[in-house]
């Protein structure tokens, strides 16, 4: 919710006035530790409330982190917009005259449409039949001798095979532009050796 509120440039409301319920994480993104809120209609709420404790949920001291809630909400706008330039920049790469974004690289293996990076997420289409997603996931996630011997750098980059032909990218207050560019560097690193 909040991710397309930023990305569209309106209020949350805005959204969700045709809605009967909402939920609202305030991990993810808005980098709290834990915790949600549940919006609805007052009997939708109520039975709500039971079924937690049904279920043994329930919380004491949750002041501290409703505490770390407000404070996501309050820097929303600003930290979600830096997780979509970033998630954009590793698309297209804007470091300067000499960083290309993946989009540049005209890789066989993967390939992403940037008119389809909107938020935070990153779908890279995997073509060519060179990798599998979970193959593609596994290479990103790994370090080796040889790429630190040649980069000087030992990146690990966490992604998810999020279809048959699809890995999915997630950019969160976590991750920094140096981290984009380090997480792009390694895809290229990996792309030009399988092209090897």
């Amino acid at each position: 919710l909040m991710n397309a509120a930023v990305a569209q440039g309106v209020e949350p409301a805005q959204i969700t006035q045709y809605c009967d319920s909402v939920s609202l994480c305030f991990s993810k993104g808005l980098g709290a530790p834990a915790g949600a809120v549940l919006a609805g209609c007052r009997g939708f709420v109520a039975e709500a409330w039971r079924a937690r404790k049904l279920l043994g949920g329930g919380m004491r001291q949750a002041g501290v982190l409703a505490a770390a809630a407000r404070v996501g909400l309050e820097h929303a706008e600003e930290t979600l917009r830096r997780d979509h330039d970033n998630a954009r920049r590793f698309v297209e790469g804007t470091w300067g005259p000499w960083h290309a974004g993946i989009q540049e690289l005209n890789s066989p293996l993967c390939s992403v449409s940037l008119a389809a990076v909107e938020t935070n997420i990153v779908m890279m289409n995997i073509v060519g039949g060179w990798l599998s997603p979970p193959e593609l996931c596994g290479h990103l996630r790994a370090v080796s001798e040889e790429e630190v011997a040649e980069t000087g750098q030992a990146v690990s980059v966490l992604v998810f095979p999020w279809s048959a032909h699809t890995v999915r990218a997630v950019w969160h207050r976590d991750v920094s532009a140096r981290d984009t560019e380090l997480a792009k560097n390694k895809l290229e690193f990996v792309t030009r050796k399988w092209q090897e």
